[in-house]
């Protein structure tokens, strides 16, 4: 349930903080200010929160969950990272995934590794 949660609200936080890039491309939103924006954003960052608060609560091991706090944030930075990746590859057709890039994650799956690593 928790890394559902997280994906659903990692999904949410990368379209409040990166999607607003495309909105240029959209029909009615050319015209825009940035203030229009941010509060857009906003109101999908509040789905993000609405996933976010709960997954962390129902994951964290003080209130039943299996996870420490840090086990935690490791499991939701890698999360946003590859939620955030394929968000880049497929709506901004013009990024690359490059063999830079597969090294950071193969460093990622790593740290995870020894995140929960006992001892």
């Amino acid at each position: 349930m928790t890394i559902g949660l997280l994906v659903l609200s990692n999904i949410f936080m990368t379209m409040a903080w990166y999607g607003h890039l495309k909105f240029g491309e959209m029909k009615g939103f050319q015209k825009l200010g940035l203030i229009s924006i941010i509060l857009i954003s906003w109101g999908i960052a509040l789905f993000e929160y609405c996933a976010q608060v709960p997954a962390n609560r129902l994951g964290y091991n003080q209130y039943g969950g299996p996870f420490s706090l840090l086990q935690l944030k490791v499991i939701q930075e890698v999360i946003t990272l590859v939620v955030f990746t394929l968000f880049a590859l497929l709506v901004f057709k013009n990024e690359t995934f490059r063999l830079n890039h597969f090294i950071g994650f193969i460093f990622l799956i790593l740290a995870v590794y020894f995140i929960f690593k006992k001892g």
